[in-house]
């Protein structure tokens, strides 16, 4: 099975009842930690905007999919860490992209996605330059789609340089949720990190390049939030050059309004060839971002779960099923039928009430039996998504952790590793990786797991166990830290 919340393949599902059936015919399980009437701190308003959006709420992700359409390639600015790879199917990434679109082949491409991933709540464009820059595409494969889908979220990420000139546009093609890209608010340090940039038909370079940049940057995230478009700024950590240096972005956009902040670990694989990459800057251990973005409390709220997806990314975060939708597998006639996506709306709902009223028990017998001081501790999940330990360890390519006390469970970040199980067997250097990628976690959870990693584990200081499998993760981790504090077995696994 795939990644999927829930498999649909080859189902004619068109209510509530055969969803919940499909689940439990197919042995995957789904839900969310929220409910319709949305968190106490955030206005009605924003929730409705934000609940199905896997990018803007952490809760989403579990259940809703987001598509990205590979239709603005031009760009007008040079990152250090960017390099905008065509046809590179076997890397996950930004800029990469498998088939470059035009807006028509685009639209065809999201209502055949649309019919066949009932999950989708997003279309994006994200490049693989800059969608701002390239606005006419953009603007036109929005307008194709929306006449389609107008149940559909529309989104943009764009470095902001060019975005002031197309605001306006924005609020009248029905887009209310911008990606900004801001790695710097000291042109200094925009110097180290974009060689140069495009602006009114000339090329800048220097400190000249990062002070237009940062005024163009910070221009736009005013006008956004004039307009009450929902911004999410992606920053990329990059150590010894903007690390430290993003506490005070942090600080910066949340006074001018930003609905959340994205730290992501710089990607610098020589073999990415970008110049980074190739000059020998390290990304960011595990450690140093989560000690990075806990240092940003009290700033603008952070989003601790970004995949750094593909600009042409089609599935849930984590997940890319690209390669299931390119142009020769799509139809030349498509024609949408929302049957699917409304009766998996409907599911999801009740999912949704369901698995915060766990959580919230869950999380009031934690609070009632364990020390108030008592030791938080990481947790690594295997999960196909949908809120369960659902995916036997083997097959994992990424581990979801999250940090529990006494206060409750709470999602920190993802780990991604290759897949253990190759053809039904194990390699030890893939298992060395994933012990690797676990370093500082005590404790993993999966559906399932064989005796040999099970061994390798546990050598290596990890306790893996399958005893909660399609258990909900919040209740499966507060019964876990209830164990580790002395309580017996059978009443930690009461939740």
């Amino acid at each position: 099975m795939t990644a999927n919340v829930i498999s649909l393949d080859g189902l004619k599902v068109a209510s509530r009842d055969d969803l919940s059936k499909a689940i439990e015919d197919k042995g995957c399980e789904s839900s969310a930690c929220g409910s319709s009437d949305g968190p106490s701190d955030m206005a009605p308003e924003i929730w409705e905007k934000v609940k199905d959006h896997p990018c803007y709420s952490e809760e989403a992700h579990h259940y809703f999919a987001r598509m990205h359409v590979a239709v603005a390639p031009a760009c007008n600015i040079q990152c250090n860490y960017c390099n905008r790879k065509y046809d590179c199917a076997n890397e996950s990434r930004p800029g990469v992209v498998s088939e470059r679109l035009d807006p028509e082949q685009a639209a065809r491409k999201v209502i055949a996605v649309a019919n066949e991933v009932p999950q989708l709540s997003v279309l994006g464009i994200a490049g693989p330059g800059d969608s701002a820059y390239d606005w006419r595409k953009t603007k036109e494969t929005f307008d194709l789609v929306y006449k389609q889908l107008p149940d559909i979220k529309l989104c943009l990420s764009t470095n902001g340089l060019a975005l002031p000139d197309h605001v306006d546009d924005l609020l009248e093609m029905n887009i209310d949720h911008v990606t900004l890209t801001i790695n710097m608010i000291d042109p200094e340090v925009g110097t180290k990190i974009y060689p140069w940039i495009f602006y009114q038909h000339k090329r800048h370079t220097g400190l000249e390049a990062s002070k237009i940049l940062h005024e163009r940057q910070m221009q736009s995230l005013d006008l956004l939030a004039e307009r009450g478009i929902l911004v999410k700024v992606n920053s990329v950590m990059i150590p010894g050059i903007n690390d430290k240096h993003l506490l005070e972005v942090n600080k910066v956009v949340k006074q001018k309004g930003a609905f959340l902040h994205n730290i992501m670990p710089l990607i610098s694989a020589p073999e990415h060839g970008t110049v980074f990459g190739l000059e020998g800057q390290r990304g960011p251990t595990a450690a140093e971002l989560k000690e990075l973005q806990d240092a940003c409390a009290g700033g603008a709220n952070l989003m601790r779960h970004c995949r750094q997806c593909r600009a042409d990314a089609v599935g849930l975060l984590g997940e890319d099923r690209g390669q299931e939708f390119t142009m020769d597998l799509v139809p030349e006639e498509v024609s949408y039928d929302p049957a699917k996506r409304e009766a998996y709306r409907e599911w999801v709902a009740g999912e949704r009430m369901d698995r915060r009223a766990a959580a919230e028990v869950a999380k009031g017998e934690t609070t009632a039996t364990v020390a108030e001081d008592a030791k938080a501790m990481l947790v690594a999940v295997a999960t196909k998504g949908g809120g369960r330990i659902n995916q036997h360890f083997g097959h994992a390519t990424e581990f979801q952790v999250f940090e529990v006390d006494a206060d409750g469970v709470r999602f920190v970040t993802h780990r991604r590793a290759d897949n253990y199980c190759v053809g039904g067997y194990g390699e030890d250097d893939k298992l060395d990786e994933v012990i690797r990628t676990l370093e500082g976690v005590p404790v993993i959870l999966c559906a399932k797991i064989g005796d040999c990693p099970r061994e390798a584990l546990e050598a290596a200081g990890i306790e893996a166990i399958d005893d909660y499998a399609f258990d909900y993760i919040e209740t499966a981790v507060s019964a876990v830290f209830r164990a580790r504090n002395g309580l017996p077995a059978e009443e930690a696994v009461s939740a």
